[in-house]
């Protein structure tokens, strides 16, 4: 069974201001890192718009209108919206955040249907830091959790895990399954650091939520010994159904944002691992969905291993 590369060119048209760390261009070095011959043999899908069945078993009814109402409408009369200091909406966002989360959705889709192993969503707006009711930190719909929620609701994977090694936190991540007893999320992330949540004392209604912070300047050594150690037991001890990844590639010693100290082997490598899980665990079962990495070279390096991960899975 094959890879599938899914993302639609809508997820271009999200224009944040000139300046902006999450630009269009993060999204062209990713795809165009993988339309090489190396990586030819991925299934390539366009994504969906998520409905709003799918969006409301994530977000709250008030979050999903204000977004596609209230902000939208903005954006298009005035040519933006501003929802936070960091989270800007412009005329093509919308469409841009629904085919992001429909994208992931997608994913389970043909994963449940056999027709892929795996897959990896190329797209943006990013999602993780998009709580229940609030969008922030660049994010408009909690993609990841999109998807995870509609494998469950629709296709019946009851046990569903998140693995978030993106270099911040995934606050909305955490926020959407604190309470839920069939849900495991883990982090690893600078600390302290944006957003200000993940510390490790940070576990779930019913310890189901488990945080690795690392310091600035942290590499592979601690990086590795955090999954070894911490999450890769306790994912393997969760048996999930079915495994999603928040991949954001921010965490590369070149990364502009932040102070970690990865490289692109380490982001294979933590593919491999995880991988390795689910094929014990979920009969093969991942959806990889990208979230930060804002060094356009360091973030089409990390994907195209990540992805090749995947392919070798």
């Amino acid at each position: 069974m094959w890879t599938g590369l899914i993302g639609h060119s809508a997820c271009l048209e999200h224009l944040p201001p000139r300046g902006h760390p999450e630009s269009a261009d993060r999204l062209r070095a990713v795809t165009a890192a993988l339309d090489t011959e190396a990586f030819a043999s991925l299934v390539r899908i366009e994504a969906p718009r998520a409905d709003d069945a799918a969006l409301l078993r994530a977000h709250a009814r008030q979050h999903v209108d204000a977004v596609k109402t209230v902000f939208a409408a903005e954006a298009s009369a005035r040519g933006y919206c501003q929802l936070d200091p960091d989270t800007v909406m412009s005329a093509g966002s919308l469409e841009a955040a629904l085919r992001a989360s429909g994208a992931v959705i997608a994913a389970v889709d043909e994963i449940h249907a056999g027709r892929i192993r795996n897959a990896f969503c190329a797209v943006r707006p990013p999602g993780h830091h998009a709580e229940r009711a609030r969008a922030m930190g660049f994010c408009l719909f909690n993609n990841v959790a999109v998807g995870a929620l509609h494998a469950r609701a629709v296709h019946g994977y009851r046990r569903i895990a998140i693995v978030d090694f993106d270099v911040h936190h995934g606050n909305g991540t955490q926020d959407i399954f604190w309470s839920d007893t069939e849900a495991f999320y883990a982090s690893s992330h600078q600390s302290p650091f944006y957003p200000g949540t993940g510390d490790s004392s940070e576990c779930g209604l019913f310890g189901n939520v488990l945080n690795v912070p690392l310091h600035a300047g942290s590499g592979s050594r601690q990086f590795r010994a955090a999954y070894e150690r911490q999450i890769l037991p306790a994912l393997q001890h969760f048996a999930p159904d079915f495994i999603f990844l928040s991949a954001g590639f921010d965490a590369h010693r070149d990364d502009p944002l932040a102070e970690l100290d990865l490289v692109e082997n380490d982001f294979s490598w933590v593919t491999h691992a995880v991988c390795e899980i689910a094929r014990v665990c979920c009969g093969a079962r991942v959806v990889s969905v990208l979230e930060g990495g804002y060094d356009l070279e360091a973030l089409a390096r990390s994907a195209a291993a990540h992805v090749r991960a995947l392919m070798e899975a």
